[in-house]
């Protein structure tokens, strides 16, 4: 008889990559405070004393990007920052209302769950949620299920030790196995055991490994950016169509063109039936304000994924 397998894991807000996608969003959002129509495009990389930010931002108002990376991950690090202003060849097409950049946007939904994601990937952020309560640092968790049963707990913790991280798996998730720090117990965890990028985790951002993604990360980027705005909306849309045909399961594309507001393809596959998505506003300005974005405090979105967590695009309309 044919088996259903599915795996999907997590990270803790203390893992180097979801520290530097905190940086990223902070200094986006302290940009944005003082000038709501900023561009801002930046990427992190940290770990073993350095943090390095590079990136472009056209903003009125400025900011001390170190004030908040230390604010963030202590004073014993060294920053390089390289910020230079949006190339004018973008800002041409983005200043008109266009996207700025090109790129392809996947959302989904299902009514697996109630908040309409993954069941294995709820549950692996369920169990990381949970044990970061306990082992605030760095962490991780996988979560494999078979035909909707728990098969495999897997959870990597800094500063656990084994029999007391295993009494807290079982209390939070029944599985048929346990696995707890299959590498050995650690302490040395964070920016001073590896080294993070901000928008590495893309997946787990995301929706897990079982659902295809478009590609481009979300972390440091202004509105203008369909990478994430537009990753944005194709989740409302997903969210709003498995509600409006009471479906099993919503994939929705959508693609843009630099410099052009309009996308050059925007399509919903509901329960396999492939149909134009109509009635949304889905130039960058049109997603700014069906989305709420001016309202959005970004820091929020860098831990714990994306969706599924009560923003505007997790809302049926």
């Amino acid at each position: 008889m044919a088996t259903n397998t599915k795996t999907a894991e997590f990270v803790s807000p203390g893992h180097p990559d979801k520290i530097c996608d905190l940086i990223a969003d902070s200094i986006l959002d302290a940009y944005r405070a003082g000038d709501p129509e900023s561009r801002v495009a930046i990427e992190v990389m940290g770990g073993h004393g350095l943090v390095t930010l590079n990136g472009e931002v056209t903003s009125l108002t400025k900011i001390d990007p170190e004030h908040i990376v230390r604010a963030i991950v202590g004073d014993g690090v060294r920053i390089i920052a390289n910020i230079v202003a949006q190339s004018p060849e973008i800002a041409q097409g983005v200043d008109t209302g266009g996207a700025g950049d090109q790129g392809i946007m996947k959302g989904y939904a299902t009514s697996e769950t109630a908040s309409r994601l993954p069941l294995e990937y709820e549950l692996a952020r369920l169990v990381c949620r949970e044990l970061y309560k306990i082992y605030p640092y760095d962490g991780k968790t996988q979560v494999t299920i078979r035909d909707g049963k728990v098969e495999t707990v897997l959870a990597s913790f800094q500063n656990s030790k084994n029999d007391e991280l295993l009494t807290h798996l079982k209390r939070i998730i029944d599985a048929e196995e346990y696995l707890t720090n299959p590498a050995g117990e650690w302490e040395s965890g964070g920016f001073d055991a590896d080294t993070g990028l901000s928008g590495r985790k893309l997946v787990i951002d995301n929706y897990g490994p079982e659902v295809a993604i478009g590609g481009g990360s979300f972390s440091g980027k202004d509105y203008t950016k369909v990478d994430r705005s537009g990753a944005y909306m194709a989740r409302k849309v997903a969210v709003d169509y498995l509600e409006k045909y009471g479906a099993k399961e919503v994939v929705t594309k959508l693609a843009y063109a630099i410099g052009k507001a309009e996308p050059v393809m925007a399509v919903a596959v509901v329960d396999g039936k492939r149909m134009p998505i109509t009635g949304y506003d889905l130039t960058p300005r049109g997603l700014r304000e069906a989305l709420r974005l001016d309202t959005i405090r970004f820091a929020d979105t860098a831990a714990w994924g994306h969706f599924g967590r009560e923003f505007p695009w997790d809302t049926v309309s």
